[in-house]
């Protein structure tokens, strides 16, 4: 955050440069006396080069630079600033925004199952990833891929039930570089490149899944052009999965987009009473009403639309709710990823028992449906999914200082 203390000593409006688009970099340009290939050069050093200050715009020349500066230009990076490590390898950020705000964004390495939104690994991907990683891997980079759980907004409105995220309610909307920037700042700690290696870089496939803190698709705008800056990196889409609790108006826009991620509705349960119990946005949206506008998205080859369903003990997880679900779902190209409702403080709630979650599982797939059961990631720092509660509030494990990138490998 230095750039930001030297832009607020020069007191003029610090304008993050993070998040804008190549339209908006060659305005910026424009206005100071630039040519817009500088536009492009800058967009260049932001997106894929990961720069955290302009200093290390080498492409534009110190004059420039220093030009950007004098106008209140930063590169406006959010700030990694508390990290808690769990027993298998997952870490979870407390990442501090401009306005010192903070999100929590998790790091799972080799993945969870999630990153396809649906817990599975097709054939043909695990064939791919083989291949990209005997020609890309580096010494020093331990994982064959992993995955990034982003947040989109500063706590949550949804207000589901058994979610710790909603205990916060709703603070403020993520900016794209805010929600993109998490990404980047990530990938910046452990040293990651996206596609050639570049110094002591190394070359990894990674997966990112908007199911952080908030609800996406009521921050549908900024969510999207995080989207489009992330394709950028680049990270393709098809990396990409949203999970939504079914916000009816963003469900309809997205069905509209060229290049959006993967979807994966948070369901829940079978039936509306249930749902409604759980999930009181049901109220505004039914489970049908739902279903509807799932149906108007065009799927394309080999895309599945995911329904999450966390499984609470008593609740939701019996025989006669995993025959509602599959009565619900026949005849939608989907899949069932099926996750084991993680605990968390004061929550009325608890764990189904394994077998329970056996059987559901079995009786899916014996009605020909796909169901994955999603692998636990970083429970023990309340890192795995509906766990997240920004560290600064609620420390359920405990934290530790910002290590170096370099001594994070194995």
């Amino acid at each position: 955050m230095n750039e930001l203390k030297q832009a607020s000593n020069l007191s003029v409006e610090v304008k993050p440069l993070f998040g804008l688009s190549l339209t908006e970099l060659t305005a910026a340009m424009e206005r100071l006396g630039q040519k817009p290939y500088r536009a492009s050069q800058l967009q260049h050093a932001l997106y894929r080069q990961r720069i955290t200050s302009l200093d290390q715009a080498t492409t534009l020349s110190h004059p420039l630079r220093d030009k950007l500066a004098a106008e209140g230009y930063v590169v406006g990076l959010p700030e990694i600033v508390q990290t808690a490590r769990s027993i298998d390898g997952t870490e979870r950020y407390l990442i501090r925004m401009a306005d010192g705000e903070t999100v929590e964004t998790v790091w799972m390495p080799d993945g969870d199952g999630g990153e396809r939104g649906d817990g599975s690994q097709a054939a043909e991907d695990e064939e791919a990833e083989d291949s990209e990683t005997r020609t890309s891997s580096a010494p020093g980079f331990p994982y064959r891929r992993s995955t990034i759980c982003v947040s989109s907004q500063v706590g949550c409105a949804v207000n589901c039930q058994f979610c710790l995220t909603a205990k916060l309610g709703i603070r403020r909307n993520l900016t794209a570089g805010e929600i993109a920037g998490q990404v980047a700042a990530v990938l910046n700690r452990h040293q990651v490149e996206l596609g050639s290696t570049r110094g002591n870089y190394t070359p990894a496939r990674i997966n990112l899944v908007f199911m952080g803190m908030g609800e996406p698709f009521l921050n549908y705008a900024n969510f999207m052009d995080a989207v489009r800056i992330l394709t950028q990196m680049p990270i393709p889409e098809s990396r990409m999965t949203v999970s939504t609790s079914g916000i009816l108006p963003g469900i309809e826009q997205f069905a509209t987009e060229t290049v959006r991620p993967k979807l994966a509705v948070s369901l829940n349960a079978s039936n509306d009473s249930v749902r409604e119990s759980i999930m009181p946005i049901t109220r505004k949206w039914n489970i049908a009403t739902l279903l509807e506008a799932l149906a108007t998205i065009p799927l394309r080859t080999r895309e599945w639309i995911t329904f999450e369903y966390v499984l609470l003990g008593g609740i939701n997880d019996s025989l006669e709710h995993a025959e509602e679900l599959i009565d619900l779902v026949r005849g939608i190209r989907c899949k069932i990823n099926l996750i084991v409702w993680n605990s968390g403080p004061n929550m009325p709630f608890h764990e189904p028992l394994q077998s329970g979650v056996s059987a559901f599982q079995k009786r899916i797939m014996a009605a020909g449906i796909p169901a994955y059961i999603r692998r636990p990631r970083g429970r023990d720092i309340f890192a795995a999914c509906g766990q997240l509660k920004r560290t600064v509030e609620s420390a359920p494990a405990p934290l530790i200082a910002i290590a170096p990138a370099d001594t994070l490998a194995g």
